[in-house]
């Protein structure tokens, strides 16, 4: 009798973790991904492109002009009032703006506090080796690809920044390349990246470039949410994320 108590007693228990282990592993519609900023290339073959990223500081009151390549803003801290196409709008922290290449727009640090802000840019190299903001921006470069972005094809292409956030405690996911390519910078949290047989943990300010033929996977091993924003290019009508590795690398 004391042997079915106890086979008893351990299949519950055995039955409690288990259900706890699965409580505990957020399904992946756990995930959400906002889009921040959004647009249409019509082409993206004519001459090489590159990721580039800085982080751009305007004093209270002050602003700036920009004519560079095409790209989008990412509104940090404080705000930012932006004038372009005889338009004016307004980011505040968590919104952001496309801005096309060859429109000369102006940036105001709205409010009292300074207005803190990515911009991530595509383009070709001479482009991006010009400077894109004067004085009184401060601007520290944060990433640049030293070659081109390998893979691009003929035909149309979306160009977005997405926010994503994973729960805590999500498993990597499956081996998956991208159609186009991404560049990822960490706001919050630690998510873990595996490529190459390497798992690293990424942390907040952490930037991560992602070509089409680089197989990898992410999760959250930690207890906290785990969020990062996405610049992200792919051809029109074909998912942003494939499942396993490109058929030229199979």
């Amino acid at each position: 009798m004391r042997l079915k108590i106890t086979g008893a007693l351990l299949f519950g228990v055995l039955a409690f973790a288990t259900s706890v282990a699965a409580q505990s592993t957020p399904p992946p519609s756990d995930i959400t991904r906002t889009v921040i900023a959004a647009t249409k290339l019509l082409t993206v073959t004519e001459v090489p492109l590159y990721f580039r990223a800085v982080s751009v500081t305007l004093p209270p009151g002050e602003k700036a002009g920009l004519s560079a390549s095409s790209g989008i803003i990412y509104q940090v801290s404080g705000s930012t009032e932006i004038t372009f196409d005889k338009q004016t709008r307004t980011l505040t922290a968590g919104e952001g703006s496309f801005i096309a290449a060859g429109r000369p727009a102006t940036l105001k640090a709205s409010g009292e506090a300074p207005s803190a802000f990515l911009h991530f840019f595509l383009g070709p190299a001479r482009n991006l080796d010009q400077f894109a903001y004067a004085a009184p921006a401060t601007v520290r470069e944060l990433y640049r690809t030293s070659a081109p972005i390998p893979g691009l094809k003929p035909g149309n292409y979306d160009l977005n920044l997405t926010r994503i956030t994973f729960p805590p405690q999500m498993p990597s996911n499956s081996p998956h390349h991208r159609s186009g390519a991404a560049l990822y910078y960490i706001i919050s949290g630690a998510g873990s990246n595996t490529a190459g047989g390497k798992t690293e943990v990424k942390e907040p300010g952490s930037l991560v470039y992602e070509p089409f033929d680089l197989v990898h996977q992410w999760g959250n091993p930690g207890s906290e949410p785990f969020t990062f924003l996405a610049f992200n290019i792919n051809p029109d009508g074909v998912a942003a994320v494939l499942p396993g590795a490109p058929a030229t690398t199979q």
